[in-house]
């Protein structure tokens, strides 16, 4: 058992560096093999079955170990420049976009799962940074992957709004109808010089506003999964940027975090793994299986998947937003749920409604990459920086006229 206790910024830097070893060492790096740059989905449940979000942050991950001198320059940038080989060779997917879930040997789809809009699009944003911080082959790859998405072929041609998910065997589903976590979305989309689609799909989506509590005006998702309010964040700054509707979505994932928390005090009398330092409710795996958590405010009825667990990564994900919050929570896991910490930190969930306390056996790629980024870009801004240099950024979020907040009565372009 633990008995060093930890906090603050040494407990942060053991949590990025942990995070950083998941997309290390859960990578194939047979370079003989057409699956290499792969990264696993799972580390339990899905032992060959790699996620291509999980490849997006595992580029990302490159250029953070680089600045922290983890991993050599000359290293990461072969890892880097072979992964996009792969994706441009060998994975499996249509129009530019990829399945979900792909064997990591050979990048062929498993699970007859979805060709993933979502999916794709934080892979992209991975190979972006990845292609601003290295440059040479590795930006001219990324573009060319880039370049390969026909956005507009995922595109509802009768309401304007992005399909859901699409396979061979049903076609397209389902729609982006509500804000989410789909932001990424539209600046990639807007700026594509091959296949773009129109500004006015970003005005489409619903913007549904409701209070809870004292927090007002929150425009919130579906199911009120912290993720929905982190993923698009983690890549783009949205700090003091406001869009034509005066929306700043940089403000908007605070109140929602902050509600979030709010909702696990409200009901820790229910569960009693909910509290002042354990909230943080999103997708993860739970005793019962992966499950969508959500707090309020959100359009769904709570009660049918909430069951008293508790993700690190929903607090640990919202760090730039409360700061304060999710590192009082980071520190309330290490210290007072030792089996909680792992070979990668903190492992996916726990939960304490039963006799004995409960604990995930396992390591989820997009939940270790979203506390990765984001604990990054808190202490040093790094994957903010370079993926916001990318010129199909700047000039996305400048068509859908998302600027800087006025100074001396001046918007400032990004």
């Amino acid at each position: 058992m633990r008995i060093i206790k930890c906090y603050g910024k040494k407990l942060l830097n053991r949590e990025l560096k942990k995070c950083y070893n998941f997309f290390i060492q859960e990578a194939n790096t047979d370079k003989n093999s057409k699956g290499f740059g792969l990264i696993k989905d799972k580390t339990a449940i899905a032992k060959d079955i790699a996620s291509i979000a999980s490849v997006g942050y595992g580029l990302a991950a490159l250029v953070i170990g680089v600045k922290h001198n983890w991993i050599s320059y000359k290293k990461a940038y072969k890892r880097a420049d072979l992964t996009l080989e792969t994706f441009i060779n060998n994975v499996e997917g249509q129009n530019g976009f990829y399945y979900h879930f792909v064997n990591m040997k050979n990048g062929k789809r498993e699970w007859n799962c979805e060709i993933s809009i979502i999916d794709t699009a934080i892979f992209i944003c991975g190979a972006i940074t990845a292609g601003e911080y290295f440059g040479g082959n590795i930006k001219e790859k990324a573009e060319i992957l880039y370049k390969k998405i026909n956005w507009d072929w995922y595109r509802n041609k009768n309401n304007n709004l992005f399909y859901m998910g699409f396979t061979p065997e049903k076609g397209f589903w389902g729609s982006w109808d509500m804000y989410a976590e789909q932001l990424m979305l539209y600046v990639l989309g807007v700026s594509s010089p091959t296949y773009p689609i129109d500004t006015s799909m970003y005005y489409e989506f619903k913007r549904k506003k409701t209070d809870y509590k004292k927090i007002k005006d929150i425009i919130y998702t579906y199911c009120g999964t912290l993720f929905t309010y982190q993923f698009s964040h983690a890549w783009i700054d949205f700090r003091n940027t406001k869009d034509l509707d005066g929306i700043d979505w940089f403000e908007n994932s605070i109140k929602a975090t902050k509600a979030n928390k709010e909702y696990c005090i409200d009901n820790s009398k229910k569960f009693k793994t909910y509290g002042e330092n354990s909230w943080g409710l999103t997708s993860c795996v739970a005793p019962k299986g992966y499950v969508a958590l959500g707090a309020k405010p959100c359009e769904i009825q709570l009660d049918i998947d909430n069951d008293g667990t508790i993700p690190p990564c929903g607090a640990i994900g919202s760090i730039v937003f409360t700061p304060q919050d999710s590192i009082k929570a980071m520190e309330y896991y290490y210290n007072q749920i030792p089996k909680l910490w792992g070979k990668y930190g903190f492992k996916d969930s726990y939960n304490l409604e039963g006799e004995k306390i409960w604990v995930a056996k396992e390591y989820i790629g997009i939940d270790k990459g979203i506390e990765l980024i984001m604990i990054e870009n808190y202490l040093n801004g790094t994957v903010w920086k370079y993926f916001m240099r990318n010129k199909y950024v700047k000039e996305g979020l400048n068509k859908l006229n998302i600027k800087r907040k006025a100074i001396d009565n001046k918007e400032i372009t990004i």
